[in-house]
């Protein structure tokens, strides 16, 4: 007998009798953090004997919270969920696995999703047409003509494989969607016996921000495309036991501050804490009066705090949203009765509660918090509003070059009429993304904001692009029910699509005269947006500089047109009297926002919109879909192809080799994020990839972006490093001009030349490569291109003084080798500057199922001397050094599933 049968017990819910597996009793739980009881029960569920023991269970409840990281455990999460961008080539992979599958002599359909996972398409829709009454319904006809052949083999993997599901675009961004529908919390299914067992909900997605879900009490965290595919096909994800660290909330927010200033907070308080790896976990009395919400939005910036998870227990906040979003009562039943058996429950004001035990601890009074903004390129850069001006007049000029024209340029459009742009003016002011727009009170917010500029006569300024792109069509209900609608339209903030538009970087042109003015006077304009994400090139290529604010402080700065701009002692304008009017003269106050969002938000709204989720509009079910176990892959298609990783596969492994020879292809600094490495935005036809589409007859207009062709490797390969804001030193290092972009030095060719071009020099003659880069490589969104594109390029190494969690793990998933340079160590330290070849060795020692801590690197100089050091290994797992063995985490996958 195991603790599996020993943990089986019946619980009662709703008059419903339930199996589940009991962890109340057992020695240790009591003091557990939420986060690492939701482990226990998972791990119990799974025991298998083999992957997952009694030992696992055991060594999880003796957790030491002052431990480092050392016990390596077996997470099998509930669910999958994807979106567009990131999903797409997961099915492409697993439709080429089903190819390979009957290659070698299997049957196709092994290869099917184990877990429910569901795609919902939010990543497509750009922001071409707005300002207009029917700019929806305008963008969406665009995104079906860009996007046919994608949403055509979504529709064919929808039917072909089972476990699958696609939520159709149009109908909300991944996360909103996620938490106001899809989460259940805790789960049910039907067992073999006729009892239906419920179990804990947990949920990975290929989208950093799962962790929104986090606010609903369920467990997960963005990972790679590629651990994505194999927790589809039933394989659990390997990881250390973290470090927990306790965030204690009290207090309440303050009048005039937002739950958008609150994160932007704690994100400041924690990246300086340093929570990279850790779960980091809310609790105490203060956050009962966090509304659900609100923890949403904290749990969505999990990844710019740099943790894994940003997660809240279950208690009564949990249940009134899941009422509020049209759950049944048989499942909020369910989820209330499996959480207080199973000690789960995070009310600290129930005489049974137990505080729990913590590895770290930080603390904010919420009453503490003010406004704030953050930019002008990463999450974590908090600028109070009160010192908005002045920091923006400290930080434009680094943005500055000799060709920046320092006077207003004048600019004459028929859409917004003639005007001057100057520096710091904000070309953009995007109400977006799954963060903010997923909250009521801040939506509502901008809306009353948006009803009393008008009140008074305000209107944005013509040169700023204005946009409204809610997380679900919930959103457009209640601000239509609250009759603030019409008064966002009249500031030019009409719906433009639901999606997930300008934080993704699918903002879509600028007036194509204010572009030519931008960049013919290279003029610092800016973006602020309501996302979570403002890496630098991300937003738009005519923008320099991106700030993160508030839903009501997007429409602030849309008014007033300009960065450079100080709310306090500013007017944003006159009213209709000739007196001025302040942002405190139209801001609302707490009470009129709660108001309001109790009058016109509504579980009848969600159970409308949620009713047919799956189903789609007219343009979904009228695409013309293949059929068949085995996708028809079309040789001509410029979005989706068929994958060459499994190409001349074996059933077996070869052993993996020392490195010998390498070169490097890029030399990189700090911060190097997913961005750089894999860019999701547009492309330029003098690019690898634009000459690529335009030599198939594809104009640039219709190019699309790097994330809607993540189906298609040839454009993605290409695009690997090809980021404008990239710079690679290594030109420097040689002579050369470090031209921004994906450039390089071939060393073979003794030229520069693109990153692409140099790499199929390389790999033709036969040259392997490495990279070089700084501290924090891989920062930023889950995406598997940054790791799949790396193996394409032939790079077999990067070498790193740190990595970010997700891209360390995707590099090993697609074999790629992660070293860091000795604690301390840099290549600016060891006097390495890229133009050097490589040797690594002690790589084989892998073979014999030992993982080396370290492996010897030597770098021989042109000149003949060397420099030698131990790199640190980053597989981190003997899970990692199987999929690091096998070439991949697939082909691992795709062997265990033949045999």
């Amino acid at each position: 007998m195991s603790l599996r049968d020993d943990q089986l017990a019946t619980l009662k819910a709703a008059g419903k009798d339930f199996d589940y597996y009991n962890i109340a009793n057992l020695d240790g739980i009591d003091h557990l953090p939420y986060s690492l009881k939701v482990l226990v029960e998972n791990l119990v569920r799974n025991i298998d004997g083999a992957n997952i023991t009694d030992e696992h269970v055991k060594t999880l409840l003796d957790w030491d919270p002052n431990a480092e990281p050392s016990h390596e455990i077996q997470f099998t999460p509930s669910r999958v969920i994807m979106q567009d961008f990131t999903g797409v080539p997961c099915i492409v992979d697993l439709a080429t696995m089903r190819d390979a599958v009957k290659d070698l002599g299997g049957d196709p359909e092994v290869i099917n999703p184990q877990v429910q996972s569901d795609m919902v398409i939010d990543h497509s829709v750009q922001i071409d047409k707005y300002g207009i009454a029917d700019a929806v319904q305008q963008n969406m006809d665009i995104e079906y003509q860009r996007n046919g052949e994608r949403y055509q083999f979504l529709r064919w993997g929808q039917q072909a494989f089972k476990n699958f599901r696609v939520v159709p675009p149009g109908t909300g961004i991944i996360h909103q969607v996620n938490i106001e529908y899809l989460a259940k919390v805790v789960m049910s299914k039907a067992e073999a016996n006729g009892n239906t067992l419920a179990y804990l909900d947990s949920c990975v997605g290929t989208d950093s921000h799962t962790t929104t879900e986090n606010g609903l009490g369920v467990l997960g965290w963005g990972v790679g495309g590629i651990e994505a595919e194999a927790a589809m096909l039933g394989q659990p994800i390997s990881m250390l036991v973290p470090r927990v660290v306790g965030f204690k909330l009290t207090g309440s927010i303050p009048e005039g501050v937002t739950a958008t200033d609150v994160v932007l907070t704690i994100t400041d308080m924690l990246r300086k804490h340093g929570v990279v790896g850790k779960f980091v976990e809310f609790y105490g009395e203060g956050i009962a009066s966090v509304p659900l919400a609100n923890r949403a939005t904290i749990g969505n910036m999990g990844p710019e705090f740099g943790s894994t998870c940003g997660i809240f227990p279950i208690d009564n906040v949990t249940l009134d949203y899941l009422r509020l979003t049209g759950r049944s009562e048989e499942q909020v039943a369910l989820v209330e009765a499996y959480a207080k058996a199973n000690k789960l429950w995070g009310d600290a004001s129930d005489p049974d509660y137990v505080e729990p035990q913590y590895s770290e601890y930080e603390e904010l009074d919420l009453g503490t918090v003010v406004p704030s903004i953050a930019g002008p390129k990463r999450p974590q850069d908090r600028i109070l509003l009160s010192e908005a001006k002045s920091m923006f007049e400290k930080t434009a000029p680094a943005y500055e070059t000799e060709k920046t024209v320092k006077d207003p340029v004048a600019v004459s459009t028929d859409f917004r009429g003639d005007f001057d742009i100057e520096n710091g003016d904000v070309a953009i002011a995007s109400i977006t993304s799954c963060t903010n727009t997923s909250n009521p009170s801040v939506m509502i917010a901008a809306g009353l904001i948006a009803r009393n500029a008008h009140a008074k006569g305000l209107k944005p300024k013509p040169w700023v692009k204005t946009s409204l792109a809610p997380g679900s069509q919930v959103v457009a209900d209640y601000l239509k029910a609250a009759g603030l609608q019409d008064d966002l339209d009249a500031l030019g903030y009409q719906l433009v699509g639901f999606g997930c538009a300008t934080c993704i970087g699918n903002s879509g042109p600028l007036l194509s005269e204010i572009s030519e003015a931008i960049n013919a006077n290279d003029l610092t304009v800016t973006a602020v947006l309501s996302g979570n994400r403002n890496f630098e090139g991300r937003i738009s290529p005519d923008v320099k500089m991106n700030y993160l604010a508030s839903p009501p402080l997007v429409i602030a700065y849309a008014l007033a047109g300009t960065m450079d701009f100080d709310f306090e002692t500013q007017p944003l304008g006159t009213d209709a009297d000739g007196n001025d009017v302040y942002l405190k003269d139209i801001w609302p106050t707490n009470a009129e926002v709660a108001a309001m969002v109790d009058g016109s938000v509504s579980r009848e709204m969600f159970l409308k919109d949620y009713a047919s989720v799956f189903d789609g509009d007219h343009r979904w079910k009228g695409l013309d879909v293949p059929e068949g176990e085995l996708f028809a892959w079309n040789d001509k298609s410029t979005y989706v192809r068929k994958q060459t990783f499994f190409d001349g596969m074996k059933a077996t492994p070869d052993p993996v080799a020392d490195i010998h020879g390498a070169r490097v292809l890029a030399l990189l600094g700090d911060s190097v994020t997913t961005d750089h490495i894999s860019p999701a935005g547009a492309f330029k036809a003098s690019s690898p990839a634009g000459k690529y589409l335009t030599e198939r007859g594809v104009e640039p207009k219709n190019f699309n972006s790097y994330g809607s062709r993540r189906g298609n490797h040839e454009i993605m390969v290409r695009g690997t490093f090809g980021n404008i804001r990239l710079r690679n030193q290594l030109l420097a290092s040689v002579g050369e001009e470090v031209t921004p972009g994906g450039f390089t030095y071939d060393f073979l060719a003794k030229k520069p030349t693109t990153i692409f071009e140099a790499s199929r020099d390389y790999i033709d003659n036969k040259v392997p490569l490495v990279v070089l880069a700084g501290k924090e490589y891989g920062t930023g969104s889950s995406r598997d291109w940054a790791a799949k594109g790396t193996v394409m390029l032939g790079v077999k190494a990067v070498i790193t003084e740190s990595f970010e969690r997700i891209h360390r793990s995707n590099l090993i998933g697609m074999g790629v080798l992660p070293l860091q340079f000795p604690a301390g160590e840099s290549y600016e330290s060891l006097g390495l500057n890229g133009t050097e070849t490589y040797d690594i060795a002690g790589v084989e020692k892998l073979n014999e199922g030992v993982t080396p801590k370290t492996v010897h690197v030597t770098a021989a100089h042109e000149d003949g001397s060397k420099t030698e050091f131990d790199a640190v290994v980053r597989i981190d797992t003997p899970g990692e050094a199987d999929y690091y063995r096998n070439g991949g985490i697939l082909q691992y996958v795709l062997r265990n599933l033949m045999k």
